[in-house]
């Protein structure tokens, strides 16, 4: 028996409560904070993850920040602190900047906790909703009786909705559409392996784990209809920067004849950001790649490289899924 019964995060009666992510999916172990800086914190150990999430979250501890009282000084300082948890994911800056805005709008006497509460709120709720059109819009491009193939995690763990590319497989599913989902493990820390999985399995949809390197195979044979991943940011031209592997699906897709898209929301899209090298790619520790092997290799001399994403160009991808609707190669986002 499944049953949808979870959630990524809430905000009720002042305190910030979300699901700690990384001890899925064995253990649904829900934290509870007013702290900014515990939010931060969580942001940066990936126990809040996925860009949609980290700009609400972000959002919700600027606005912790002046539960006591307002001041500007606090304010500023948990900006900066907040800002520095993620560098890829742009959501986190748009939601942050957005919270900023209202700051400087707002006369001092109304800089107050319940008004920031209150523009948090509305970032949450408009990304709800914006996965609700992404999952439709790309539901509708899909063929029947498809086979799917994701990587990483982009379901309710990711937004603050029903998902991005795992809302686009979820409605597409209900509507009869989806035969079954391969989910890849996501190396380092397995974030297909444990928390796509943990989604598959409380909506019900039928799938299987993969290592990253059979998927090849899947797609060379043609058991796959199409690749869906998200984004943590897509540049004015199309390229995209997603989980580490997302650029050797969509190499895979487009030798083989096989579509790749990618869903997002249209926060996700940086239209400062020109192209490829305009999007900075977070590097994180190198014994992430060891430590669910072995965790004493972690005290031993291994040298890792470890970056979190990579950029898939834009002439790899068929398609943009948004909340606005579904653009085509050569991408022009208006």
């Amino acid at each position: 028996m499944t049953s949808d019964n979870y959630f990524s995060l809430k905000f009720e009666s002042g305190y910030l409560v979300y699901l700690d992510q990384t001890r899925l999916p064995s253990i649904e172990s829900y934290i509870t904070t007013d702290d900014y800086k515990r939010v931060a914190e969580s942001i940066k150990c990936l126990e809040i993850r996925g860009a949609p999430l980290i700009g609400i979250a972000a959002a919700y501890a600027l606005a912790l920040s002046q539960k006591e009282a307002y001041c500007e000084d606090v304010f500023n300082e948990a900006f900066s602190v907040l800002a520095s948890t993620r560098p890829t994911a742009v959501n986190l800056f748009v939601a942050l900047n957005r919270m900023k805005s209202l700051h400087d709008r707002l006369p001092e006497k109304d800089r107050n906790f319940g008004n920031f509460c209150r523009e948090a709120m509305s970032i949450h709720r408009e990304d709800e909703l914006m996965c609700e059109a992404i999952a439709q819009n790309g539901a509708d491009i899909l063929p029947d009786d498809c086979t799917i193939l994701t990587h990483c995690n982009t379901g309710k763990l990711a937004t603050g909705g029903i998902g991005t590319a795992f809302g686009v497989i979820r409605r597409a599913f209900e509507q009869g559409k989806i035969k079954k989902v391969y989910a890849d493990e996501t190396r380092p820390l397995f974030q297909g392996l444990r928390l796509t999985s943990f989604e598959l399995h409380k909506t019900g949809i039928p799938y299987t784990i993969i290592t990253e390197s059979t998927a090849g195979v899947l797609i060379r044979d043609k058991k796959i209809n199409a690749v869906i991943t998200g984004a943590d940011r897509i540049a004015r031209n199309g390229d995209a920067a997603n989980k580490l592997g997302t650029f050797t699906l969509s190499v895979l897709c487009k030798h083989h004849g096989i579509p790749f898209f990618i869903a997002a929301p249209s926060t996700t899209i940086d239209l400062e950001a020109k192209a490829f090298s305009d999007i900075p790619i977070e590097e994180r520790k190198g014994d992430e790649l060891l430590r669910y092997l072995d965790k004493t290799y972690s005290n031993q001399h291994f040298e890792a490289y470890n970056p979190s994403f990579d950029v898939t160009p834009a002439e790899n991808i068929d398609g943009i899924i948004t909340e606005k609707g579904v653009f085509r190669y050569p991408f022009s986002f208006k």
